[in-house]
């Protein structure tokens, strides 16, 4: 396989697919590669027109490159173009996927002002409908995509398998020498169900380079095997995501592992954290971390990191960790001023160090680094920029001195856009 100069794996998707402004998929062919797309979901409900807005607003100023809406009721497909007005009222101009299950053929058909608003059709093979309706709705929600000029993820989910294909697989297994086990079916009913799916849009006239696929399932071995296959199956843009992955540090672990392995491999296009918020917590979170776990890769870069020391018993002081987390705050809060003025700043490496022993030396690694006092040490805090000892700071007033730091190194450093 062909590799990147960081030696990862170049994607080996060749479609392309546009979803707004966004690329999606590209490269074995000699096409442009385009970037792993950062992708959440909203939770409001979307016939609250004003609360869907909001929130997608505050997605996509986190960094949401796509944001998802639910679209179930006749409410909130007359919703959805209002959504889309707020949103350019706010200056937010990011690309909406419409969520549909189970009656999408109608009200796509009923509202084709909702169609035309979106910019990607969501559709579960599994919830479109059952028996001798199922290719006819099928057919009607295919025909509404090629009719607006839509791309269309086609989202496999393992809690909504079509069940009619699901006992199809199941009774050729039977018939096998040596059949499968229950969790190898499900994996081949899954991948099945995603490329029957895409085989039978592109013969209701969806072109190929209209389809995304998805395969959505909650267990981290289940989601690298069932993608391993897929990817080897089909030349599609791939979107991934561990489905129900639980919250807080369960859900980042989980997506994590899962994600960074088919990722790390040259699987997946676009991304999706699924976390389960705290209660009134923030939607962003998902967000935060799609865009650490691609950074920390070295795939994309979003915004400055900040390496910080773990603490130890040299470290009994606090500072340092508030510090860290101040900081981390500071550049995140900036990145929306600095990516419209700067070029290249969200490349930039931060550390804050808690002692003698590791600080100085990780401080010279960074762009820009700091070396705070351990317990016992002299209560002097050496920085250290792009490898250089410049400055060493001590007082109350720390904090506020090393963000000018960081202020006059990006106004130096980093060159404005020249719109």
């Amino acid at each position: 396989m062909t590799t990147q100069s960081n030696n990862f794996p170049v994607r080996r998707k060749t479609r392309q697919v546009h979803v707004g402004k966004v690329l999606v998929g590209g490269g074995a062919d000699g096409t442009e590669i385009a970037p792993v797309v950062v992708q959440s979901m909203t939770n409001t409900d979307t016939a609250d027109d004003f609360a869907t807005a909001m929130q997608v607003a505050q997605l996509a100023r986190a960094g949401s490159e796509v944001v998802r809406i639910t679209v179930n009721t006749r409410e909130a497909a007359a919703a959805v173009p209002k959504v889309r007005e707020r949103l350019a009222q706010m200056k937010i101009d990011v690309p909406l996927v419409g969520d549909f299950h189970f009656n999408g053929h109608r009200l796509l058909t009923e509202f084709p002002e909702c169609a035309e608003m979106l910019d990607k059709l969501r559709i579960n093979p599994g919830n479109v409908g059952k028996g001798s309706k199922r290719d006819e709705q099928y057919a009607q929600l295919i025909e509404i995509a090629c009719k607006y000029d839509k791309p269309v993820r086609i989202g496999v989910n393992w809690g909504s398998l079509d069940q009619a294909l699901l006992a199809r697989i199941m009774d050729e297994n039977a018939k096998r020498a040596q059949p499968k086990d229950a969790t190898s079916i499900m994996r081949e009913a899954m991948v099945t169900s995603a490329l029957e799916s895409a085989a039978q849009a592109v013969e209701f006239g969806l072109s190929p380079n209209k389809i995304i696929l998805s395969c959505k399932v909650s267990g981290v071995q289940d989601l690298i095997a069932i993608y391993a296959d897929l990817a080897g199956k089909c030349d599609y843009p791939l979107h991934l995501g561990l489905t129900e992955a639980g919250m807080g540090s369960k859900g980042i672990v989980a997506s994590s592992a899962a994600m960074g392995v088919l990722l790390q491999q040259g699987i997946g296009d676009t991304v999706r954290v699924s976390l389960t918020p705290e209660p009134n917590g923030d939607r962003t979170k998902e967000v935060v971390v799609a865009q650490e776990l691609l950074q920390t890769m070295g795939l994309r870069a979003f915004t400055p990191l900040v390496a910080a020391c773990p603490g130890c018993g040299r470290t009994t002081s606090t500072y340092f960790q508030e510090l860290a987390q101040d900081v981390q705050t500071y550049v995140r809060d900036k990145m929306p001023t600095w990516r419209l003025e700067r070029i290249g700043v969200e490349n930039m490496t931060l550390a804050v160090m808690g002692c003698v022993v590791n600080g100085p030396g990780e401080s010279k690694h960074a762009n820009i680094g700091i070396s705070l006092p351990g317990t016992g040490e002299s209560p002097v805090a050496p920085v250290f920029v792009d490898g250089e000892h410049t400055i060493t700071l001590k007082g109350d007033n720390l904090i506020n001195e090393f963000k000018t730091i960081i202020d006059d190194y990006v106004s130096r450093t980093y060159p404005l856009h020249r719109d």
